[in-house]
């Protein structure tokens, strides 16, 4: 097949979504098929074309979170390229932005177009109104991404459970909904892949000693992360058992007041705000965890979770639908609803070193499920659907005029 993969976000940018598009790239062309994308340029205000012109920039504007960048609707320089393609089928991964041109492209040229929701919007909508008119914003979102995934795309994808209610429960959808997980190159994440020397330096860096215990953190320094929580109950963590470090990787918003935080409650040598670390370097960085910890309850998915469960770090989450495709509780990691079971349950991982070991084992285990193998298997499932509707006439045209073209 032909596919085209519609982004606002995409490496070298690193997100959620730009690491799911990736992986899904790369599982595709893996079976054989052929992938164009269109994205978004997140460097200046120019049209950039790579990798013989498969791949196309769009330019955009800075819209104020973190390093998205908003395109144009109707990018005229990329339509003929779009043209040539002779797309099959069009996978959009945004509702805004490039993905309005991604529904343009698919209703002019009688593409069918599949559509996955990653983000839950409402849970940002404050980076926008920074606090007021919040409830009608949210109205907007709702009506934006309802008329998106309702009324134009063909099959919808979703990552969890929790936000297949929110379509079905709350926005009432009537159509077809693919609960299909992200998947990850999980292999990646192996420790017998990771670099030994590179682990041991940064032990040495971040004065990890052999005894001590680590948790991690890896995403967004923002509020919505409920990163707060994590810092605070960290100091009745420390008071039973000193030799606990937690570590912060991520860039963000809220890294100075995190970093105050830290410092007002005299965590410094407890709790290291580590920053932003790029890709290719974070299974070295897993390594030096044995506890995963998240109190975010605005995940679509956590793919950071399922990462780290591929490393063989025990997940300790917030009860949250978001983490069950991946956590299964008492298993392969831990679920609390509130501070005292969170402090409790890394307390006594720490303190049953022979426990925290069986459920990192487990972890590993059940991370093979989430492989971008078995997640481009299923979404090729829910491409093969669009393909059984008749093409109309002027599809069934372009069709019959590139195959002239390409003898």
């Amino acid at each position: 097949m032909r596919i085209g993969l519609f982004t606002d976000t995409y490496p070298p940018y690193i997100n959620g979504v730009s690491t799911s598009v990736l992986m899904l790239k790369k599982a595709l062309e893996k079976k054989g098929h052929q992938v164009f994308v269109v994205t978004v340029n997140p460097e200046d205000l120019h049209y950039r074309f790579e990798e013989n012109d498969t791949i196309i920039r769009i330019p955009g504007i800075p819209t104020g979170i973190y390093d998205y960048r908003l395109t144009g609707i109707y990018p005229v320089k990329a339509i003929n390229i779009i043209r040539k393609w002779n797309l099959d089928v069009i996978h959009s991964h945004t509702e805004f932005g490039v993905g309005t041109f991604a529904r343009i492209i698919a209703k002019q040229f009688n593409i069918p177009l599949v559509h996955t929701y990653h983000t839950m919007y409402e849970d940002y909508i404050h980076y926008i109104t920074k606090g007021y008119f919040d409830k009608s914003s949210k109205k907007i979102v709702e009506y934006l991404t309802l008329f998106y995934c309702d009324k134009t795309a063909n099959e919808l994808i979703v990552p969890t459970k929790k936000t297949y209610d929110l379509f079905k429960e709350k926005y009432a959808v009537d159509k077809n909904i693919h609960i299909i997980p992200t998947g990850i190159e999980i292999e990646r994440f192996y420790s017998e892949n990771t670099d030994k020397e590179k682990v041991k330096e940064l032990k040495m860096k971040y004065q990890i000693l052999k005894d001590e215990k680590v948790i991690v953190f890896v995403g967004r320094l923002a509020k919505e992360k409920n990163i707060t929580f994590l810092i605070e109950n960290h100091k009745d963590i420390v008071k039973h058992n000193p030799d606990v470090k937690l570590l912060i990787i991520g860039d963000g918003p809220d890294m100075d007041e995190y970093k105050k935080l830290v410092s007002k409650l005299k965590l410094d040598s407890n709790i290291l705000l580590i920053g932003k670390v790029p890709y290719d370097e974070m299974p070295n960085y897993y390594q030096l965890a044995d506890i995963f910890a998240t109190a975010s309850t605005t995940e679509t998915q956590g793919l950071t979770v399922i990462e780290a469960m591929a490393a063989g770090i025990t997940p300790v989450c917030i009860e949250d639908e978001s983490f069950q495709d991946a956590v299964i509780d008492g298993l392969n990691g831990r679920f609390f609803h509130n501070k005292s079971e969170y402090i409790k349950m890394v307390n006594d991982l720490v303190d049953h070193p022979d426990l925290l070991e069986q459920y990192s084992k487990q972890a590993r285990i059940n991370a093979e499920s989430h492989s971008s193998k078995y997640y481009a298997e299923r979404v090729l499932d829910v491409y093969k659907l669009t393909q059984k509707k008749p093409k109309s006439r002027f599809r069934r045209f372009l069709d019959k005029f590139k195959r002239k073209e390409n003898n």
